[in-house]
This record gives C-alpha cells, structure tokens and sequence, in this order.
C-alpha cells in the first residue's frame, strides 16, 4: 500500500465527520472514494493532506507516518491534490501557476527556460488546455479552471494524486476528456485516488471502490461488487 489510513476519527463540535474510517491505496492503481453529500469524503482528504488534523488516528505514506507533519512536508514527499472548487489565484497567469509548481522540483531540472516551457507545454498537451500561457486565472471558463487545477496538480513531483471531484460542475464533453486524461496517466504509471459521488462516472474507470457513509466505510471491493452492494444501495444511492 502506497497509503494507509489508520480508524481515522474527526470531530467538529457535536458532529462527527470521519468515525475510525481506514482504508490503504495500491500503488498504480486507481481508486474512488464515493460517497452521499457530507459522508466525509474531503474530510478524509483534508486529514491525509494536513489540512485538518484528525481527533484520532494515523496516515501512513509510503510506510512513514505523515499526520504529524505540516501540510508543505506532506506535499514535498509526494501527495498533490485538487480541490472540488480550483484554488487558483485570479491575478496570476496560466504559465505563473505552472511556474509555482514546478518550482518544488530539483531546479537542475529546470536550469533552462526553454526546459520549464518544455514541461508546462507537455502538461498543457496532456489535460488538452489549449488557451494562451500569458491568461489569467480570472479569464478561465469553470472548466478551464479545474483542468488547469489537475495540471498544476501534475506539475508538482509526487507519487500520489489526489484528486476531490474531478469532473463535479463540468459539462458532458469536458467530462469525458477528464475521464481519458484519468486513464491515459493511471497507463504512465500514476496512483490516482479520486473523490466522486456518482458511481457511473467511476465504474469503468477505476480498480477499486471505498464507500463513506457518516464518516465510516460500509463497502470496498471492485466496481461490481460495489454496484450490487445493498448497503451501498440502501445508503449511497437511497434505495
């Protein structure tokens, strides 16, 4: 397992987000983690990343005990992430981003500007972002957006992506796209770890499911195995 969570429990105030949920992702593999609103999806996500610290618990990365460690330190040993709404700064172009991102990496990578507008283009090619790199942050589309936020995600060295509901507000075509980025980088090789609340979105995507409902995980197993699950059924899909 690439990444453990230990009987992980968050409390805020009188309600319980997470209730001793754990779980470990496979390296290589593609994973969802699914869920009714507020099961405690991207609270789960929150913890791993740092965000928020657990009331009880651990994570392990790549065998190592990260919940003690700060959001950056978490971050330089390999786990990026997206978020459900891009957290992209308005004033900054396109390149900008990239350039914030890239700049974690050992910059004897990078020595030469033509190398970094090399990376940036090879990312922009592969997430299928095709506006201008002098845009900015506030001139994107919804969509652009949250494709531009999967590619900063890219662009920062790690063994982990994470990714909070990748294709949640986009439209149908643009959703497809996001699908086949997904696939075409699980074949290079990543370990990708997805929140997503509909299930036929993941179902011929990914290689294992993990479902939340109140804070704990009812159901884990492959995609049809989950899709016949009643507890899934009874709690996830409501009937």
């Amino acid at each position: 397992m690439i990444l453990e969570a230990h009987e992980i429990t968050k409390n805020f105030g009188g309600v319980r987000a997470l209730n001793k949920c754990s779980l470990g992702i496979k390296k290589n593999k593609i994973t969802a983690l699914i869920g009714p609103n507020g099961s405690g999806k991207t609270t789960l996500f929150d913890v791993i990343s740092r965000l928020i610290k657990p009331n009880s618990g651990f994570i392990k990365f790549k065998q190592e005990r990260i919940d003690k460690f700060r959001p950056n330190k978490v971050a330089k040993m390999g786990i990026s992430r997206t978020f459900q709404d891009p957290r992209l700064f308005k004033n900054l172009t396109i390149k900008d981003h990239f350039m914030m991102a890239l700049s974690t990496n050992d910059e004897s990578m990078f020595a030469k500007e033509k190398d970094v507008e090399w990376k940036i283009k090879e990312i922009m090619n592969l997430i299928g972002l095709t506006k201008p790199l002098h845009t900015l942050g506030s001139d994107l589309s919804y969509g652009q957006r949250k494709l531009l936020d999967l590619g900063v995600a890219l662009a920062k060295p790690h063994d982990l992506l994470m990714l909070d509901e990748p294709v949640a507000g986009v439209n149908p075509k643009l959703r497809k796209q996001i699908k086949k980025i997904i696939q075409n980088l699980n074949k290079k090789g990543e370990t990708v770890f997805l929140i997503e609340h509909d299930m036929n979105f993941v179902m011929d995507l990914v290689d294992h499911i993990f479902v939340l409902d109140a804070g704990e995980v009812i159901a884990s197993g492959k995609p049809k195995q989950i899709q016949n699950n009643k507890k899934v059924l009874d709690a996830y899909l409501g009937e």
